[in-house]
């Protein structure tokens, strides 16, 4: 053979894709999924899930009653600063493990000891907060919507009309999720751009038309109490619930890395990239929509529900009021749609390796668009369920959005306080965050242990059947089932994130997928 004549007996050198199909094969599983995603894609559902136009709307109202404008205005930088430390901590872990399990996958191999058992809570507290998160963005988006109705031809605000609504919102979403992944990587990418423009657009409005603006001192300085407790400390923190809750989900992009091209790197920068562009557009809009406040009072106590929608209307007229109005709903509409997206991939995950009831149907996968459909329709389900206590207690979507923050948060930081605990054993992925893992994985832990205990508190006073906030009661009532199921059954056949077989098993799943 001439020297210069190259070998036909080296392989090829391993194209991206490739790598990351290599490296599922080693995490135990076959590329069921479709691997269509780009980074910025992965970086997009997050960052649609956070959706700034939906948490910070949804819940202004709330703000305005519990710390008023200083806890809106402030409680967001600090909040989405120990936000970006838990982040950052999640994302080292996601580039060593990248699977769509995320957060119970990353769990059992952390672990150790009883890593079954950490595996096992880790996904059922992950569950829990995805549903809930997944009700508390349609929820809210019925909301605005119903609002809108409400302004546009009188349609009344009530609970039954805001259930119909929300059914309807889960419905559409369900649907949008059944078919090829691409199709909801295109209207993520679309979302980022809606939800920047739409800051812009929003904030402009309010910045030029009204005649009045609050002055800086009450927008930075005012406080405000409409909750009958009488310690302003205790309300200023219940306050942090507005932020907290709005920086939820980005743990989408963990769960979409079977679908992202050059994972171990994407899926890390999507989680910190979609904390902090949220942080930087959130806090101009929180700012905007306070200076532009008319009348406090009336517009917290708005008959459409919405007292953002009202303050659009009172700074900048009817028909201005409701097009801006438009702008979030569009948002809010983007937002859940993802959200299902991310829930359904960590049920199709999580029943892969058995741990739900019916995993069996829950694991299916359409041959036809290569995705979870029956994940995505129980996601939708269990998030109308949470949202259905709204027909007679009027707290119901505070206690919705505090479940999805206990949830996810303590799944959150469960593999964080594992990979503290291993050491200098933690083998790193491409992206880590080198001697600056061990006090940030510290910080994000406390700051977790401090968020699960305040967000169970009541949150008015006094306690009544129509305010109690019942999150203790459904987070209480989650671990309840999955601690009695794990003693009962669980702990004898439950090991943690399943193997689907050998490289050649695993090849053969994906060569059937492949010829269809």
């Amino acid at each position: 053979m001439p020297l210069d004549t190259p070998s036909t007996d080296v392989p090829p050198p391993p194209t991206e894709r490739t790598a990351d199909e290599q490296r599922l094969h080693q995490l135990g599983y076959a590329q069921e999924l479709s691997r269509s995603m780009s980074g910025f894609s992965n970086f997009a559902v997050s960052f649609t899930i956070i959706s700034i136009l939906s948490g910070c709307l949804t819940l202004y109202g709330f703000g305005m009653n519990t710390g008023g404008p200083v806890m809106i205005v402030w409680g967001w930088p600090i909040v989405g600063l120990m936000t970006l430390l838990v982040g950052l901590a999640m994302a080292e872990v996601c580039s060593s493990f990248p699977t769509a399990g995320g957060l119970y996958y990353w769990s059992a191999k952390l672990a150790g000891r009883n890593a079954a058992a950490w595996s096992w809570f880790t996904g059922w507290f992950n569950f829990l907060g995805q549903v809930a998160v997944t009700a508390g963005i349609d929820f809210g988006g019925a909301l605005f919507i119903t609002a809108f109705a409400n302004l546009q031809w009188n349609f009344a605000a009530t609970p039954g009309h805001t259930i119909a609504v929300f059914a309807g919102v889960l419905l559409l979403h369900g649907l949008l999720n059944t078919f090829n992944v691409r199709l909801v990587a295109i209207l993520n990418q679309v979302s980022v751009w809606w939800h920047l423009l739409g800051v812009l657009i929003i904030v402009g409005v309010l910045a030029i038309a009204p005649s009045h603006h609050q002055s800086a001192s009450f927008v930075f300085g005012h406080f405000v109490n409409n909750t009958g407790w009488t310690s302003g400390i205790y309300v200023a923190l219940l306050g942090l619930l507005l932020a907290q809750y709005t920086f939820t989900g980005y743990d989408a992009s963990a769960h979409m890395t079977e679908e992202t091209k050059n994972a171990a790197v994407s899926g890390p920068r999507g989680i910190i990239m979609s904390i902090v562009v949220s942080l930087v557009a959130g806090w101009v809009l929180l700012i905007g929509i306070t200076f532009a406040i008319q009348n406090y009072a009336n517009e917290a106590g708005s008959a459409t529900g919405v007292p953002p929608a009202q303050i659009f209307i009172d700074a900048v007229g009817a028909t201005g009021g409701k097009l801006l109005l438009l702008i979030a709903i569009g948002a809010q509409l983007f937002c859940g749609m993802a959200s299902v997206t991310a829930n359904s991939r960590m049920i199709y995950a999580f029943s892969r390796d058995g741990a739900l009831p019916g995993s069996t149907f829950w694991h299916q996968i359409s041959k036809r668009t290569r995705t979870p459909t029956n994940a995505v329709w129980l996601a939708a389900v269990g998030a109308f369920l949470l949202g259905l206590p709204y027909l007679w207690n009027a707290t119901a979507y505070a206690a919705v959005t505090s479940i999805a923050v206990i949830g996810l948060y303590i799944a959150y930081v469960i593999p964080t306080f594992l990979r503290l605990r291993m050491g200098e054993a933690f083998e790193r992925g491409p992206w880590h965050l080198g001697r600056w893992s061990r006090p940030i994985g510290i910080i994000a832990v406390g700051w977790v242990g401090v968020i699960t205990i305040l967000f169970m508190l009541p949150t008015l006073s006094p306690i009544t059947g129509a305010n109690f906030n019942y999150t203790v009661v459904a987070v209480a009532a989650v671990l309840g089932f999955a601690g009695i199921w794990w003693l009962v059954s669980a702990r004898r056949w439950f090991t943690g994130p399943k193997v689907q077989g050998t490289a050649e098993e695993l090849a053969a799943i994906e060569a059937e997928l492949e010829a269809i």
